[in-house]
Parts: C-alpha cells; structure tokens; sequence
C-alpha cells in the first residue's frame, strides 16, 4: 500500500537544519516536524532560540514541536509560554515528569487553560496517558507522545499499549496520539493499525516509508542477490577447488 494511502501522519524527527528543509522539500507526506534538547546537542545546536526561529523561517507552514529544557517546573513554564509565541504551528514539548519523577500534570493544565499547544513526552505508561489526557483536556489541539519504541526495547509489545492510549484520547478530538521512537519503517504501518494519528520517524525510516507498494517480496530477494554478486566481485574472492 502507497505511504499517501495511510491514515497515520508521518513526522520527521530531528535537529539538522539542513536535513529538516531537504526532508520538507522532498516529501510531501511528511506533515510535521518534532525536536528535542538530545537531537539538537548532537547536531551542534548552541542557540536554542536562533535555531528554532530558522526551522520556522523555512518550515512556516507545518506543526514542529520544541522542548523545554528546565528541571523546574516554574522555570518550565515561563519557558513553555515563550516558545509558544514563536508561531501558530508551535508545540511545546513538556516532559511528563522532572528529573525526580514528580507529575508535570499541574503545569501541563495551566498551560492547557492558557491556550498553550503542548506535545507531551516521554510516556511509558498506560497510567500517565489517562493523567495527561486528563490534564489536556478541554484544551487547545495537543499531543501525547508515547516512546512505543523504548518501550519495545525492553521487551515489552507496545501495540496493546497503543491501542490501549488511541481509545483514552479518542473523547478529546483535539489530542493526537504520536508513536514515537519508532525503530523500523514498518512501525508506521503498526501505527495506522492501531489508530495513532501521527508517528515520528527518522529521515532513513521516511525514505523507506517514501518505498512502501513499489517492491515485492521477489524484486528484494532478487536486489539482495545481485548485491552479493557484485560484491564478490568487488572484493575478488576466490576459492581453490
């Protein structure tokens, strides 16, 4: 099935300024962008806000989420309500607890009746997605982001999870359901299943989405063997037989 035929949005994650405008460019599919602190640190981003102000300037038209970055949740919020006057496409990306594991729930509500568009992050659990979409509720459009792919790599199925958290968020039609963390192109089909409405994917996992209904089975078996083929040649193996 052609990626377009999808129900799930597909969002590119990642803080490379140039890859982000490339992935814009080039797949139309792609209808929004997610960040974070770890994402940008790697890329070499120093100036949080000149950074962010660029991404808007060349992506203005699709919603991108940027992260607060404090362990304080005063400081949270007066950092929560200054990116979100840096455009209508905005969400704040709010981690679902601090560092000692104490609920954002309270804040995550003042921000919700301040009209703030918030992505919430890093949930593991069945149990934080009834809190923060208790917390979003009757508020501004929003996004609980669950890290069905962390979870995964404990050895725990997070499809059961998923389709747990699309039937929480499905009285609030403003909240969308992000599978986040996906691990292979193929979590993208797991998140149309189950009923995600958007999934955060790497530029790779976007390229081989960009790939779905176009090859068989048999036209991979068949690559695969002509790969080894050259291969060989290339390396010039030999046998004495």
């Amino acid at each position: 099935m052609d990626i377009a035929s999808y129900n799930v949005k597909i969002y590119a994650d990642g803080a490379d300024l140039e890859g982000m405008i490339g992935t814009y460019r080039k797949y139309p599919f792609v209808k929004g962008f997610t960040t974070n602190p770890t994402l940008m640190h790697k890329a070499g981003v120093t100036d949080y806000e000149s950074f962010a102000r660029k991404v808007l300037e060349a992506i203005p038209d699709r919603p991108i989420s940027f992260e607060v970055f404090s362990d304080d949740f005063d400081e949270m919020e007066h950092q929560a309500r200054h990116i979100a006057t840096w455009g209508e496409h905005v969400y704040v990306k709010m981690p679902v607890t601090n560092t000692a594991g104490e609920s954002a729930a309270p804040l995550i509500r003042r921000l919700a009746d301040a009209g703030v568009k918030q992505n919430v992050t890093a949930i593991m659990t069945v149990k934080q997605v009834y809190v923060v979409a208790e917390a979003l509720a009757g508020g501004p459009p929003s996004n609980i982001s669950i890290f069905a792919g962390r979870v995964a790599d404990i050895g725990i199925d997070p499809v059961p999870m998923m389709h747990a958290a699309a039937a929480i968020v499905a009285p609030e039609p403003q909240i969308e359901l992000i599978w986040a963390s996906a691990r292979e192109a193929l979590n993208i089909v797991h998140a149309h299943q189950v009923g995600c409405h958007i999934i955060t994917a790497t530029p790779d996992q976007i390229a081989k989405a960009a790939a779905f209904g176009r090859k068989t089975p048999e036209d991979l078996s068949l690559e695969a063997v002509r790969i080894f083929r050259t291969d060989s040649l290339a390396a010039g193996f030999t046998l004495k037989l």
